[in-house]
Order: structure tokens, then C-alpha cells, then sequence
């Protein structure tokens, strides 16, 4: 039988952080979970993790409860169990480097200043694992970096994001499907 694909997105837990930049990763796993009937309610590997089916591919939908900076352990503890292969394994999160609700899917490659990533990166030993970034844009000059992360979508800004969210879930789908290629074509334009 075929294994595992890993769908990961990233961000904190808590109330507190609901609807913050930071956890547009979070978002889109909640929509894929919506999309495909998937419950996210066990707790394992220091995640929340539903299990089904996406497009006849058994997945696992991950939501690290480790808070970002240690996103890796609890990645790295998922692939561990099920021996998942690094294709198979997608991370979704948040980039300050693209426009707003923008996406940008990548093969692989260094985590830029994203300490979620470096986390995984560090824990896992490699970057070779597809990944689907979603822009949040730069953070204003007068705004420290981690207050903007934070920070919680305006209405304008939220109406945008979701878009980008719908894209990122329709974006991982078409990778699950298709492959990174298909995928980096069709979303990367």
C-alpha cells in the first residue's frame, strides 16, 4: 500500500494566535479539512492530525502543536512514524517575502527567515521537500517583525488572504495529484 502524504501547515496554537499572519498555514489545513471531510482532532506526534483521503491519496493533516520555532520536532516525529519519504511530505506557511496572498511553491531549498522552516529543516536534516508559501507581505518600517507576524489580518487584508488560503489548499491538492512541477506551473505564474 501506498504511504502517507504528510500535509503540514504551520503556525502557534491558542485562541490567541487564531487568525494571525503567522497561521495562514494552519488556515489552509483547515480548509482541506473542510474540502475533503477530514477531522483534525487527535493528538499525536505533539500535533493535531486527521487522517483520510484526498483525490483516492491517503494524508495526514498536520497542525504542529509545538508553537512555530519548534515546528520541526513535531515533524520530524510524524515522518519518523510513518517513514514518510520527502516527496510526500508538504509544508505550508507564511512568507513576508511575497505580496499578499500570493503563493509560491518551491521543490525545496533554505528556509529564508522563516524560523518554522529552519526548525524543520534542523530536525528533519533536509531541505528537499516540497513547500507552498503563502505572502503576507513585509512588515511596515516602524513594525518589529515578530509584532507583525503576529498581528491579525485587517478586513481588506483578510479578504485577500482567504483567496490566497483557497489557492495554497487548491495548490497542494494539484501537487498531491499532478506533482511539483504541475503544481509550480500552474500557481508559480
Amino acid at each position: 500500500m501506498e504511504g502517507y502524504h504528510i500535509l503540514a501547515g504551520l503556525g502557534n496554537p491558542g485562541l490567541k494566535y487564531r487568525n494571525t499572519r503567522h497561521n495562514v498555514g494552519f488556515d489552509t489545513i483547515d480548509i482541506l479539512s473542510k474540502q475533503y471531510g477530514i477531522n483534525i482532532r487527535q493528538l499525536k506526534h505533539k500535533a493535531l492530525i486527521g487522517d483520510g483521503f484526498i483525490e483516492d491519496k491517503r494524508v495526514l493533516l498536520v497542525k504542529p502543536q509545538t508553537y512555530m520555532n519548534a515546528s520541526g520536532e513535531s515533524i520530524r516525529d510524524i515522518v519518523e512514524w510513518y517513514k514518510t519519504p520527502m516527496e510526500s511530505l508538504i509544508l505550508i506557511y507564511d512568507d513576508v517575502d511575497l505580496p499578499l496572498g500570493k503563493i509560491r511553491i518551491r521543490r525545496g531549498g533554505s528556509a529564508g527567515t522563516h524560523n518554522g522552516m529552519k526548525s524543520v529543516i534542523y530536525h528533519l536534516q533536509r531541505d528537499c521537500f516540497p513547500r507552498v508559501r503563502i505572502g503576507i507581505d513585509k512588515a511596515p518600517e516602524h513594525m518589529d517583525i515578530i509584532k507583525y507576524v503576529l498581528s491579525k489580518f485587517t478586513k481588506d487584508e483578510r479578504d485577500v488572504i482567504n483567496h490566497g488560503v483557497l489557492k495554497a489548499a487548491e495548490a497542494v491538492v494539484t501537487v498531491i495529484k499532478s506533482g511539483v512541477d504541475e503544481a509550480m506551473t500552474k500557481f508559480n505564474g
